[in-house]
This record gives C-alpha cells, structure tokens and sequence, in this order.
C-alpha cells in the first residue's frame, strides 16, 4: 500500500525480479558496530535521514535513539521504532528515505525527520548525491554497491520478487491536503519515473 490518499483500486500492480541489498551501517558510538539494513533500491541511501526497527524487536531495543552513520555523505541518522516495520522482512531494520518513497514520507512525518531529495527530474543524481552528484541512477547503483562491498559494508544480496506499481491517477487533486507541496511535488515526479523505468525492465 502507498499509504496516501492514493486509493489502492487506482494502483495497479506487476510482478517482476529483483533484489534485496543487505547494508552496514556503522553506529556513530561504535564505528566497529553495524546496523544491517535491508532495502532493493540502495542508490537511495544517499537521501536517508533515518532507520526504522519494530518497538518489540529485540534485537534492536537498545540501538533505539541511537545514530548510525551514512556512508559516502557522512551524514548522522536517529534509529527510531516504528510499529509499521515487518520484523520479519529483510534484516527487520529499514532505512527511511522520505523524499523518495511513500512510506517513507509517513515514517518521517512521524518522526519529524527531514526530507532529502537525491534525484533530477532526469533520474540523475542533484548535489545531494555527495560523489555520485551528475550521474544516472542506475550507474549510481552499480557503483555504490561495488564501493560498498569494498569497504566492507554489503552483507548479503537476495534474489527476491516484489511488486512495482504501474499506474497512479494523475489527478493530484485527488490527493489530501494533510499533505504538503513538496509530497505532491514528489509524487508526480515519482511517477513519471517509475512508470519510465518499469516500462524500460519489463
């Protein structure tokens, strides 16, 4: 589910491969201790102002209100529980990229955590992207994850199947005004993008 005023009968949905990336991210108190967060989009890292575990999950309790540190931009991020994380998907900690997926966006409204965009209209990653500022999503994706791998902050690398949506009502309209300009703004570049890329690997 999107998680906005988006209805889900005005989604529709498809099928296809891909994977689930396994990240190390050290904590600021313990750079020798990594929280491993799972996410199938890692390109997006670079725009996390957060990571979410489940409050009963005790593997996690005590990292709660702690900081990791985000490779490549050296940018500092809380660990927060949130009862929406699936203790059971991935690592069971997730990283919160609000201005780059929609159940981010709630996580982080929840949070108070800031939203940063990494992505020209173009797919290309803005200033905000550290190294990887000018070049496309996809040759930031291959490049990360070979540097992270090389610092020795990819863990595991699972083939998975998930679900990739093909269609959203255009009519922004439609959409809540519990959300602001920047959500909507975002909203209609997702879009764009998405059915761009899907249409591309289908």
């Amino acid at each position: 589910m999107l998680q906005t005023a988006v209805s889900d009968d005005e989604i529709e949905y498809v099928q296809r491969k891909g994977k689930l990336w396994h990240l190390r991210y050290p904590l600021v108190d313990d750079p020798e201790t990594h929280l491993v967060v799972a996410t199938t989009r890692p390109e997006t890292m670079l725009g996390d102002t957060g990571v979410a575990v489940h409050p009963d999950d005790e593997r996690y309790r005590s990292l709660v209100g702690k900081k990791v540190r985000l490779p490549f931009v050296d940018r500092e991020i809380p660990i927060v529980a949130d009862d929406s994380v699936d203790p059971e998907y991935g690592s069971g900690a997730v990283k919160i990229t609000p201005g780059h997926d929609p159940a981010d966006y709630e996580r982080g409204q929840r949070h108070s955590l800031p939203i940063i965009n990494i992505l020209e209209k173009d797919g290309k990653l803005n200033e905000n992207g550290g190294p990887f500022a000018g070049k496309s999503r996809e040759a930031v994706r291959k490049e990360l994850v070979a540097q992270l791998d090389e610092m020795g902050l990819l863990g595991e690398v699972e083939d998975i199947v998930q679900q990739v949506f093909m269609r959203v009502v255009r009519d922004l309209d439609r959409f809540s005004v519990d959300h602001d300009a920047r959500f909507i703004s975002w909203v209609a570049t997702l879009v764009e993008r998405e059915l761009a890329n899907t249409a591309r690997d289908l």
